[in-house]
């Protein structure tokens, strides 16, 4: 059994313009073997979502109406209120800049917003995509789950081309040398599922090629894609060193998360990172969206989970032990206070000299019940 104690502390500072801001700062005991250490401190934001469903898109959003009724939505305080990042997006990335903020997230050829600060205000400096994405596949104008990284002096944005519940998907990359002054080369499909080049190979034959992530080897340098999303869970296989394709067309694929015995696998959304000798695997676990459709049982919304591994390819194991393989994961933020339902879309803003590490990630505001006292601690594991 592993085990650590994390404690969060919630700090209020009055902005100027008189409104309050809140901090919710992640204060863990000092690094020992045998401890579930995640970071030595995290600061949450979190990204409003107001949209309902990534296929809503492409039309009007409809409003939702949410029942008033507490089985639904969760008003366990075992969890911080967030930050509001105040600007609305699912599947948020960001990324830090000499001391700016770039926001990518899904829509019309992928928009780029920049910041001082995350909450804000949010500029819009432009888009990754001139125009549809050239992976000829059904909703090439408005392309999914964005994941921007700097990798040799050159940004490489991973993106998702796909349609809500099917597998004819592709991830493609597009890269620049600046995010401020854009002109980004889209290069296509770096792997497709269903139809397309290397759609026959294992495991594409069973996966779905969406939500991609990166990371990069801390002791070789080798750079990895990770991708899935319900089809079979979450893998991960090595990139060539441009970024643009797979290593090896046999692809070296590793299984990551899996949830056996389950004929739905809620399982999506995938980000790495690496710290104290770890790599920690978070991924969103529950039901998304399409909510107009129906409400699941409370505990069945998204919620944020995670594991670690000694190695950037496994096996991960949650705070029990148990693998995420055989359907671990430990549970680090969900539905709270009665107002925040499905967080998910998570992503992390690495430790620096200016902050903490930040975890990020887009939730539904449910509005149900009106908010009461908050508590000033709150016990993470």
């Amino acid at each position: 059994m592993i085990s650590s104690t994390a404690m969060f502390l919630f700090l209020c500072c009055h902005l100027r313009n008189g409104f309050t801001r809140s901090f919710f700062i992640s204060l863990i005991s000092p690094l020992h073997p045998n401890q579930w250490i995640m970071s030595h401190r995290m600061l949450f934001l979190s990204i409003l979502l107001i949209l309902t469903t990534l296929s809503q898109w492409t039309t009007a959003i409809p409003a939702v109406r949410l029942p008033n009724k507490p089985h639904i939505f969760s008003e366990t305080k075992q969890y911080p209120l967030p930050n509001l990042g105040n600007i609305q997006a699912h599947d948020p990335n960001i990324v830090e800049l000499d001391g700016k903020f770039y926001l990518f997230k899904g829509g019309v050829h992928l928009p780029i917003h920049k910041a001082s600060s995350l909450d804000g205000p949010w500029q819009k400096i432009g888009t990754v995509l001139d125009g549809p994405s050239v992976i000829e596949k059904q909703n090439r104008t408005r392309p999914w789950a964005p994941t921007t990284v700097q990798w040799k002096n050159r940004f490489y944005c991973f993106y998702t081309i796909s349609k809500n519940g099917v597998r004819n998907s592709a991830i493609g990359v597009a890269s620049s040398d600046s995010i401020d002054q854009g002109g980004w080369t889209d290069h296509g499909a770096v792997i497709n599922t269903d139809k397309g080049p290397l759609s026959d190979t294992y495991p594409l034959t069973v996966s779905n090629a969406i939500d991609a992530s990166f990371i990069a080897d801390q002791s070789t340098g080798k750079p990895y894609l990770l991708w899935g999303s319900y089809w079979q869970g979450i893998f991960q296989l090595p990139l060539a060193d441009d970024l643009l394709s797979v290593e090896d067309e046999r692809l070296d694929a590793t299984h990551l998360v899996f949830l056996p015995g389950r004929k739905v696998k809620p399982q999506e959304g995938s980000f790495m990172t690496c710290r104290e000798g770890y790599y920690y695997l978070w991924f969103s676990h529950g039901k998304c969206c399409d909510f107009h459709k129906g409400f699941p049982a409370m505990g069945r919304e998204y919620s944020i989970r995670v594991g670690r591994s000694k190695g950037v390819r496994g096996p991960f194991v949650d705070k029990s032990g148990k693998k995420l393989l055989d359907g671990g994961g430990t549970t680090v933020y969900g539905s709270n206070h009665g107002l925040v339902y499905a967080p998910g879309g998570i992503g992390i803003l690495p430790e620096n000299k200016h902050h903490q590490d930040i975890m990020y990630y887009h939730y539904r505001e449910s509005h149900y019940p009106s908010l009461k006292e908050t508590p000033t601690y709150w016990d993470f594991f």
